[in-house]
């Protein structure tokens, strides 16, 4: 009798950290494949891992938006589910997960073809929604999200085998320099970062106010930052940001008297379906890592 054993191209939440090369492409379509992204754009994003547009929706949409995610916040069974999460201080919605089926505004989104055609472009296939959720960030101390890589998180807890994912961050209200914006190490998508320590169990309900296990050392983000470089992106209303699954990322603190708030969406390819995860107890529920894998029509 035979076990099948998996491949781990990405070994993590072992004794120690560990920078193993990446052994996925980052553009999975052809040379030459339809889509709306131009070549110059893909070039881009293969070398560093991000993609900024200044108007994937129009004024008229984020206004839509923006008051479809003040009526999910301020609805007290929406703040009950959960799929919001509160934050520990203020006791305001930070976040609230799987939008695109709470929401038939946000699913809409979701299968608007400006969005999803951008998706199967970068990963050459039908994509699903991995995870999508509306991120509020009030000002006056809302907590920002500590440096971290998506992958590392979806691979460890969620069981997601490749790099092959990709995230868009699409504005609803101006993002300044000073309001707890975006930042990445423009680059980093190319290595994996493996962090020391197990996974606690049910550490999603810890993770999703405050990042703990999965999370790099001082020292390995040191060298990150030293090697890539910050780059802190702003922009007005309806613009977006899209990013590598691998990308080392995070946010600061909003202590400004200005929101920043916007809509997260993670597409990952059809062909990269989760499977069990590869350093956790258990799954995370479905609101938070995805195991419908119908492809967005």
């Amino acid at each position: 009798m035979t076990t099948d054993v998996r491949t781990d191209l990405y070994p993590t939440r072992g004794a120690a950290e560990m920078i193993t090369p990446r052994q996925d492409p980052v553009i999975w379509s052809p040379p030459g494949a339809p889509g709306p992204v131009a070549v110059k754009d893909l070039q881009g994003f293969e070398r560093d891992g991000f993609l900024g547009v200044d108007q994937l929706i129009t004024p008229g949409e984020v206004a839509v938006y923006h008051a479809e995610l003040d009526r999910l916040i301020t609805d007290p069974v929406v703040r009950a589910d959960e799929r919001s999460i509160i934050e520990p201080k203020s006791q305001k919605v930070r976040s609230v997960f799987e939008v695109h089926r709470i929401s038939e505004v946000f699913a809409r989104l979701v299968s608007d073809e400006r969005v999803v055609g951008r998706a199967r472009q970068i990963l050459g296939s039908d994509v699903y929604v991995h995870q999508s959720r509306i991120n509020v960030k009030p000002g006056f101390g809302a907590s920002g999200f500590y440096w971290h890589s998506d992958f590392e998180t979806w691979h460890a807890e969620d069981g997601l085998p490749n790099m092959r994912a990709v995230s868009v961050s699409i504005a609803l209200t101006e993002n300044h320099d000073t309001n707890g914006g975006l930042m990445i190490m423009p680059g980093s998508h190319k290595s994996f970062l493996g962090c020391a320590g197990e996974t606690p169990k049910d550490n999603y309900k810890k993770s999703l106010k405050m990042q703990d296990a999965g999370t790099p050392s001082d020292e390995a983000l040191t060298k990150l930052a030293d090697r890539h470089g910050i780059k802190l992106f702003t922009g007005k209303a309806g613009s977006a940001t899209w990013f590598d699954c691998n990308c080392m990322h995070g946010s600061g603190d909003n202590i400004t008297p200005y929101p920043r708030s916007n809509v997260f969406i993670v597409f990952n390819s059809v062909e990269n379906a989760a499977e069990e995860p590869f350093a956790a107890p258990a799954r995370r529920p479905e609101f938070i890592g995805a195991r419908d894998f119908a492809p967005v029509r």
